[in-house]
């Protein structure tokens, strides 16, 4: 169960669209990395060197699948992602998938296990988190995990940008940057990680999206990738090398840039929030779904400003699903 989602050892759910899926093309497909994320939410500092209680919560995660959840759960009817796992969770991956709406097309990686992250979360007013990232397979996706076929039918290629911080997943990028290209398919980008992006660097990061079509920093990422110290100045200074950048503000909700300028200011929706892990991702499943349906950009950040809203109520990174969440929980 290894190999390309187009090649004849791919399974897990990855079953190619049609032939005549190319027409009126409506999907959405998702490449990005697929994790396990273990939340504590805890109350106030760790204490150093001994115990300190929490509520842990084994769940489904990666900002990739996160998207693609959320895009399902906002209405979009057909949401594909592609992601590598590995084998002792790839059916309880799946599973989850396919249970949030979405058509898993899963490699199985022979030697890696899957991602996994520790969402540290302060259950303070600001439910603010931190993550320790063993990325495992998830980072490992490779240009021969790619198929044209998997544009077939396929509206918007969204890029989680995880895959920018290993030199395989970069090589991907490339390769489905140049498929999209071809096929006519613009392309959205979430920065991901403004830890990964410090390491990377900003003049490397811009040169690897200069053909992306939408991205979707988060304020500090966007401040990174330009220096300037306020979110807004620095999305328009953004939108000047790419033809579209959102960025999300957080409470002060997001910001829409165009030729050098902003072009759009969207609210914050109210929230209680309990854990922010996914809000971000929240925010772009629901903007692309709204882009798919035709809506202009202002619009779809107000969407994504809802389901940011929505995701932070929750813990976890993931919208609520018909049957459930499967998790395991231990308070200490």
């Amino acid at each position: 169960m290894t190999g390309s989602p187009g090649g004849p050892d791919h399974g897990s759910g990855g079953s190619e669209p049609g032939p005549g899926a190319a027409h009126g093309r409506r999907a959405l497909l998702v490449v990005g990395d697929i994790v396990t994320d273990v939340v504590a939410r805890h109350r106030g500092p760790l204490a150093s060197g001994t115990d300190t209680a929490a509520l842990i919560r084994t769940l489904p995660g990666g900002a990739g699948a996160n998207v693609a959840c959320w895009a399902a759960h906002w209405g979009c009817a057909d949401v594909r992602l592609l992601g590598r796992v590995g084998a002792e969770a790839a059916a309880w991956h799946e599973r989850e998938l396919v249970a949030g709406g979405v058509r898993p097309l899963l490699v199985v990686d022979p030697e890696a296990p899957t991602g996994t992250v520790i969402c540290l979360v302060d259950t303070g007013a600001a439910a603010e988190r931190t993550f320790l990232t063993d990325s495992g397979a998830s980072l490992r996706l490779e240009p021969d995990d790619w198929s044209d076929m998997l544009l077939d039918g396929v509206a918007r290629l969204h890029l989680s940008g995880y895959l920018l911080f290993s030199a395989s997943g970069r090589a991907l990028v490339r390769t489905a940057l140049a498929s999209a290209r071809a096929r006519g398919v613009p392309v959205s980008l979430d920065p991901a990680s403004a830890g990964f992006l410090g390491e990377l660097g900003a003049d490397r990061f811009l040169s690897l999206v200069r053909d992306v079509d939408v991205l979707l920093p988060s304020r500090d990422e966007a401040c990174l990738l330009t220096g300037i110290a306020d979110g807004a100045e620095a999305a328009a200074e953004l939108s000047r090398r790419v033809p579209l950048v959102v960025a999300k503000q957080g409470a002060d909700g997001a910001v829409v840039a165009r030729d050098g300028a902003v072009v759009a200011r969207v609210p914050a929706v109210p929230a209680a929030p309990r854990d922010t892990t996914g809000a971000g991702d929240a925010f772009t499943g629901a903007f692309l779904t709204a882009l798919l349906a035709g809506a202009e950009p202002a619009k779809a950040a107000a969407e994504g400003c809802a389901a940011g809203a929505l995701a932070v109520e929750r813990v976890g990174g993931r919208p609520p699903t018909p049957t459930g969440v499967v998790e395991t929980t231990r308070a200490r």
